[in-house]
């Protein structure tokens, strides 16, 4: 099915490493144009070129942290600028480090987990409204996680996802009028496929093994009805579809886990 995305003016966030960077390439394969956010340069460089073999019609850099005062309105205005519009935002940016309840005591990384997570996609939603408002269309797709229905070690990470479902929600309510849809994708457990898919300020970059071992693997994927892990693509395949105004005209405001049934909200 042709969705209808070539030459779609698309910006993703935290689009340089391991699901950000499958969600380029997603895009790419669809023709669109995108411009890339992400905090590492040296890696949003790699998945652009990449992007560009892949066919993305241009590929664009944003290159800021997004939790710093006018970097979300800068990257939604490079895509503005350079083509007059925006019709696809895919908040992806996040961050975390799993750890017990009791054990993750440090307020400044429970605030951090909160700027990175929720108040970059408040401020980079608010800012891709007004565009989006301007033409009477727009897709919003908020990448959340499973672990906002509560999962083991991650408590506070969870909390900040859990929270952006609820802004996807709401603006999917406030802004349906507009033309705009709203939804939420929710990744189960997704390894880096190589150490190409990260850089190196991913949570990643210090090999899987230091975000969940083996065992731990194991057990999500015994406890998965498909018995095996999500993928970039998986993800990324999910997103672009939901991107697509052909293919999910009528879809807002919905939640898709995308774990293999790990979780079934």
């Amino acid at each position: 099915m042709d969705l209808g995305l070539a030459d779609a003016r698309v910006l993703v966030t935290g689009g340089a490493s391991n699901i950000g960077r499958g969600i380029v390439h997603g895009f790419a394969r669809e023709g669109a144009r995108i411009v890339l956010s992400d905090i590492d340069g040296e890696q949003a460089e790699k998945v652009a070129a990449e992007a560009t073999a892949a066919g993305a019609a241009e590929v664009r850099l944003a290159i800021a942290d997004l939790t710093e005062p006018d970097a979300p309105e800068q990257a939604v205005a490079a895509a503005v600028d350079a083509w007059g519009g925006l019709d696809c935002l895919v908040n992806n940016a996040g961050w975390s480090v799993p750890g017990f309840l009791t054990e993750d005591t440090d307020r400044d990384r429970w605030q951090r987990l909160v700027e990175v997570n929720l108040y970059s996609s408040i401020a980079t939603t608010q800012a891709a409204l007004e565009p989006m408002s301007a033409n009477g269309s727009g897709s919003i797709v908020f990448v959340s996680s499973d672990a906002a229905f509560g999962q083991i070690r991650q408590a506070v990470y969870g909390a900040t996802k859990a929270a952006v479902v609820a802004l996807a929600r709401t603006t999917a309510k406030e802004f349906g009028r507009k033309g705009i849809r709203s939804n939420i994708v929710c990744p189960g457990l997704v390894v880096p496929e190589g150490p190409e898919a990260v850089g190196a300020k991913s949570l990643w970059a210090g090999g899987a093994g230091t975000v969940f071992d083996d065992k731990q693997t194991d057990f999500m994927t015994k406890g998965t009805p498909l018995r095996r892990l999500t993928t970039a693509e998986d993800v990324a395949n999910s997103v672009v579809w939901l991107s697509s105004e052909r293919a999910a005209r009528q879809v807002t405001g919905q939640m898709f886990s995308v774990s293999g049934g790990y979780t079934m909200p």
